[in-house]
């Protein structure tokens, strides 16, 4: 599936919610699905500078060349945010990172409603998981 694919995947199922506190809820029960990430996972040199809260992104390269994302956060609405970005990035190519155009971060309204800390947060994750494809692109040419 493709990374546009996933986001208007992602696009209908928050049209299904018209109030916000549901949005929230939505993003909550999304972070309580995701994996719990490994513990040898949660170091330093993982945690995303930027956030308010604790979130931890580990990427892999697979043998197919596809980026591979995991990830954690201390807090549930962030946990749900970085879930979604993890539905619609994982397991593409860098390049394809590289050129998404993220646009259902703002047509599912979460910019809007996010506080300043948590839509840096947001900001700080999406531009980790663009150096960690940058990464491995240089590293394949």
């Amino acid at each position: 599936m493709t990374i546009n694919e996933r986001q208007d995947e992602i696009i209908a199922e928050f049209q299904d919610y018209d109030d916000w506190m549901d949005r929230y809820q939505l993003l909550i029960d999304l972070g309580n699905e995701q994996a719990p990430l490994a513990a040898e996972y949660k170091t330093e040199q993982n945690l995303i500078d930027g956030c308010q809260s604790r979130v931890w992104l580990q990427a892999d390269l697979t043998d197919e060349g596809l980026v591979h994302f995991q990830a954690e956060s201390d807090a549930l609405i962030v946990k749900g945010i970085v879930t979604l970005l993890i539905r619609v990035l994982d397991l593409q190519t860098p390049q394809a990172i590289l050129d998404a155009d993220l646009y259902f971060i703002d047509r599912i309204g979460l910019t809007e409603h996010l506080s300043p800390t948590r839509a840096n947060g947001l900001v700080a994750m999406v531009k980790q998981m663009r150096m960690y494809a940058l990464a491995f692109q240089a590293k394949a040419n």
